[in-house]
């Protein structure tokens, strides 16, 4: 009796491994900074991703003729380009059917030259910087508008509505803040308004009361910041020191987050900022009231901007298998460019470069702590 059991159990296993081998798992890659001062962008970034793998696991999705199980496989590149290129060099080593990310201009441009060498396609739903689509690399697409249309927005913004005449700039001299303070320079003075100062700090820096002296002296009508909140915030609190309360304060998405009033200490200053955001708000979104609610049930208190662009990303990564019927980079990278996917943040579709159509821009102001959009 005993050798029977020992014989059907042994077929038991084999057949659990036979249906084992019909399923295919498909292991997506996210990349952003989970670490660092920017961890809470990049939390928000993988939760967007977790979302999306977990609802396409609820669909019973097959392709090639088999089904599909979806794996996440996240990733840390702490903000950081050198990090972010060995990241990007193991997920080519591992063969990954596709990376959602990177966050980080600085990290998202040298990573994609990676993927570009190895096959692996790439969406990002958070690196702005025009440079990451230029090289137009076939594996490489955005999901949402760079820095180009936003600074466009608040520099007319700047010109037509708060009519201002001078404006000092700051930048933290990465790729992502210098890139569109750059962008942001050349917009106003097409509009004819004066560049006052221009200075520049770190990615890493909290002490701006040297620079910031600087810039009171020029009296300007505003400053604008390119760099992220981590930076911003403390930035406030010492406008505020310095009796710059009056001072119009201008940035991008990086400083567009519900973390600023908290880094700000709710400084006074916090009232001026006026940032802009890629895409329309979540109220705006196709899918984004019914969306938020299901993401504040999933993760608490952890939405900043990008979340629903990375869930966005994966569904359309997803979406062009299935027009291939293929899991293979080879086969359904060519559909990527074809997608015409109705997303939670809009009707996702593609240009020659690989940007979004039509991509919609918000400006925002804040409002009892958080970034509030003003249309």
């Amino acid at each position: 009796m005993r050798y029977v059991l020992r014989v059907l159990g042994a077929a038991g296993i084999a057949f659990a491994g036979t249906a084992m081998a019909q399923e295919t798992v498909v292991r997506i890659a996210h990349v952003a900074p989970i670490s660092g001062s920017q961890a809470h962008w990049g939390k928000d970034n993988e939760n967007g991703v977790r979302m999306a793998i977990d609802d396409l696991n609820k669909q019973a999705i097959s392709i090639g003729g088999k089904p599909v199980k979806w794996v996440l496989q996240p990733e840390d590149d702490a903000g950081d380009p050198k990090q972010g290129a060995a990241v990007a060099q193991k997920l080519c080593d591992s063969k990954v059917n596709g990376v959602v990310g990177h966050f980080n201009s600085g990290t998202t441009i040298p990573a994609s030259r990676i993927y570009h060498d190895c096959g692996i396609p790439m969406i990002t739903a958070g690196a702005t910087n025009p440079g990451v689509t230029a090289p137009g690399y076939p594996e490489i697409f955005r999901v949402i508008p760079h820095d180009g249309a936003m600074a466009e927005a608040l520099a007319a913004y700047v010109a037509q509505t708060l009519k201002l005449k001078t404006i000092a700039i700051i930048d933290d001299r990465t790729a992502y803040g210098q890139g569109l303070a750059d962008l942001f320079e050349r917009a106003v003075k097409a509009k004819g308004i004066q560049v006052a100062d221009r200075q520049f700090t770190t990615d890493k820096a909290t002490d701006f009361m040297a620079i910031l002296t600087a810039t009171k002296a020029k009296r300007p009508d505003a400053v604008f910041f390119g760099g992220m909140d981590a930076q911003g915030g403390p930035m406030l609190r010492q406008m505020e020191q310095l009796g710059m309360a009056n001072m119009r304060f201008l940035g991008g998405e990086g400083v567009c987050t519900p973390k600023m009033s908290e880094l700000a200490a709710n400084a006074k200053t916090l009232g001026n900022v006026i940032c802009t955001a890629g895409g329309p708000s979540i109220q705006k979104m196709p899918g984004g009231v019914a969306w938020k609610q299901r993401y504040d049930a999933a993760f608490p208190n952890q939405f900043q901007i990008y979340s629903p662009y990375n869930y966005d990303a994966m569904m359309v990564m997803a979406e062009a298998m299935k027009r291939a019927n293929s899991t293979d980079p080879k086969v359904f990278v060519p559909k990527l460019k074809d997608v015409s996917h109705k997303g939670v943040t809009a009707q996702i579709e593609f240009d020659a470069r690989h940007e979004l159509k039509n991509p919609a821009i918000t400006l925002a102001v804040f409002k009892d702590g958080k970034p509030v959009p003003m249309d």
